[in-house]
């Protein structure tokens, strides 16, 4: 028997397939584009790409027994509503509110129908803990994931949810990952595709985040004032940064060539680009051009900020340039800055042009007269 459930993930739909009994498996395989699911234990399929009324019936030509089975009761389609709406409320952006959903509605069908003025800080205790077990979530997804439980303990408050209770585990601190300036340029000579390449020099040369190259719309291009106007960045701020001068010719080729109606780069005409594809060409050029590093669009986001404070651009024009809203983020790239640490010298080179300037004679056997090798 298999069982269909549709669930909603990050504004995307999807088709889960629970097998009941082996000799399914086979068959299940053989669906165009199913994948398996290790963290939900399952076979899934994109919804829009393959209709449940497509997957009805080709489990009837594989002569397979399917019920359908609605993830969420109308109680708990009712409470995702109410939490939507207060986080609408909260003005929180897109992609916050589709974030904080998809763990919100994992919560409501682990508790399973229990009513909303039982649930306490014990059924938040182990969703918690099954949900980083089981999906193996990194710490800043945990803390997104208590961040999401807070809110609804604070919409909720019949429920018996104590929210000061509610800790989050604390922030890594990691370093970030940056590309010398050499490795740009190699990456930006190994990206044939006149799209690709713009897309890849506006991230590095402005310092974008992909969720505002992604939006970016032809108005906030002034090309003869060389800037660029990011509207709405993260946490709603607007802010202007630099067009580089050598970026102009690349520009007006690619504004020639593709002619972008609305958005500067578009997948369909009028319609915005896929954050999909840009990782997918920036993982080919990086192959191209020899990079071994795990490179992100916000890589180049890290190079562009770092490779500022090496060129001595102080700390408060780099903060503005990246919209940081506090000094603090913006300090962590100094701590990657090779300026000051390239005028460091190892001990090692002192010790060895000391005794190599001091000594005419090779070093040969002990130099330190430890009596230990007596």
């Amino acid at each position: 028997m298999i069982t269909i459930i549709r669930r909603e993930h990050k504004t995307r739909a999807y088709l889960l397939l629970y097998i009941s009994g082996k000799g399914n498996v086979g068959r299940i395989r053989s669906i165009q584009g199913i994948k398996y699911s290790k963290s939900h234990q399952c076979y899934y399929l994109i919804e829009k790409e393959f209709p449940l009324k497509r997957l009805e019936n080709r489990l009837e030509k594989l002569q397979l027994e399917y019920k359908i089975k609605d993830a969420l009761s109308p109680v708990a389609r009712n409470l995702l509503e109410q939490y939507k709406e207060y986080l609408l409320g909260k003005r929180y952006s897109k992609s916050t509110i589709s974030t904080y959903l998809n763990f919100i509605q994992n919560f409501v069908i682990y508790l399973n129908e229990k009513p909303i003025k039982s649930v306490n800080n014990s059924d938040v205790r182990l969703f918690v803990q099954h949900q980083v077990k089981n999906r193996r979530y990194s710490v800043s997804t945990h803390r997104q994931l208590i961040s999401a439980l807070i809110h609804f303990g604070k919409l909720f408050l019949d429920s018996e949810i104590d929210t000061t209770q509610l800790e989050r585990p604390r922030s890594s601190s990691y370093l970030p990952l940056v590309l010398s300036e050499e490795e740009v340029i190699d990456l930006l000579r190994s990206t044939r595709n006149l799209k690709h390449r713009v897309v890849l020099a506006l991230l590095y040369s402005c310092g974008l985040r992909i969720g505002e190259l992604i939006s970016l719309e032809l108005f906030q291009l002034d090309i003869d004032r060389r800037q660029l106007f990011v509207k709405n960045g993260k946490g709603r701020k607007d802010r202007v940064v630099i067009l580089a001068e050598t970026l102009l010719p690349l520009l007006s080729n690619y504004l020639t060539s593709y002619k972008p109606q609305r958005y500067f780069v578009e997948g369909r005409p009028g319609e915005p680009y896929s954050p999909g594809s840009v990782r997918k060409f920036l993982k080919r050029s990086c192959e191209r051009a020899g990079i071994m590093k795990r490179v992100t669009p916000h890589t180049l986001r890290h190079s562009y900020a770092t490779h500022l404070i090496e060129k001595g651009v102080g700390l408060r024009y780099v903060q503005e340039l990246l919209g940081h809203a506090k000094p603090e983020t913006t300090m962590i790239y100094t701590h990657v800055a090779k300026k000051d640490l390239l005028a460091i010298r190892s001990p090692l080179d002192t010790a060895l042009e000391r005794f190599t300037k001091s000594d005419t004679k090779p070093l040969i056997g002990p130099i330190s007269g430890n009596l230990g090798r007596y």
